[in-house]
């Protein structure tokens, strides 16, 4: 078991999330050995679920708690193909873990829902987006929203590892999960209270994985 200050913290601050421990860690290695491998996650979810797959991409995508400069070959390019602009470029772009939210792809949902079918929106997708050694995040209080589960079947058909977000029991999502966190709470919105902490702290620590300061 991985133990660290923050993940202290974490327990600490939300003791009800203690349960899912074993569930947390097993995220994080998820992440890391794709962010390693050199893979992407692609996110989805409902309603404020969906509002937590953008929040998602947009701690990963930037520098959330720790500052991550760009490497010298890369500030070197970008000086190279842009002068005086490349070099402003490389002094204040940021080192991505690389994340794609499926939610925000709005005139593809929108055309996919209306010409083929509502609840394929983000399998079709991951169908196009979703390489082998990639990782899924699907984002579902109830375990049980349809477009996320086919999400998570296309996932894994194309060799996706899948990383469930849910409540309660977890519904039909564990299933279809290498590793699913149901976080232990009956209604929504306190499942989703809860999803906020968890998904920072993962943000959090694969950050802190990869970039030293």
């Amino acid at each position: 078991m991985i133990t660290t200050n923050k993940t202290m913290n974490l327990y600490e601050h939300y003791p009800a999330l203690a349960s899912c421990r074993a569930e947390i860690d097993r995220a994080m290695e998820l992440l890391i050995a794709a962010y390693t491998a050199g893979h992407k996650v692609l996110t989805c979810g409902n309603g404020g679920s969906a509002a937590d797959a953008e929040h998602i991409v947009g701690e990963l995508m930037k520098g959330f708690l720790r500052k991550r400069p760009l490497d010298a070959a890369a500030r070197a390019a970008l000086t190279t193909a842009g002068g005086a602009d490349g070099a402003y470029m490389a002094e204040h772009l940021q080192t991505p873990l690389p994340a794609v939210s499926l939610v925000a792809s709005v005139a593809l949902a929108t055309a996919f829902a209306n010409d083929v079918a509502p609840e394929l929106v983000f399998a079709q997708q991951v169908m196009g987006l979703g390489q082998p050694g990639d990782v899924l995040l699907g984002i579902s209080t109830s375990g049980n929203s349809k477009n996320v589960l086919y999400a998570l079947i296309a996932a894994r058909a194309r060799g996706l590892k899948t990383l469930g977000l849910g409540g309660g029991t977890g519904g039909r999502m564990p299933a279809l999960c290498d590793v699913c966190i149901s976080v232990p709470a009956p209604q929504t919105h306190e499942i989703q209270e809860l999803h906020l902490p968890v998904y920072h702290y993962l943000c959090a620590e694969v950050e802190r994985h990869f970039f030293a300061v």
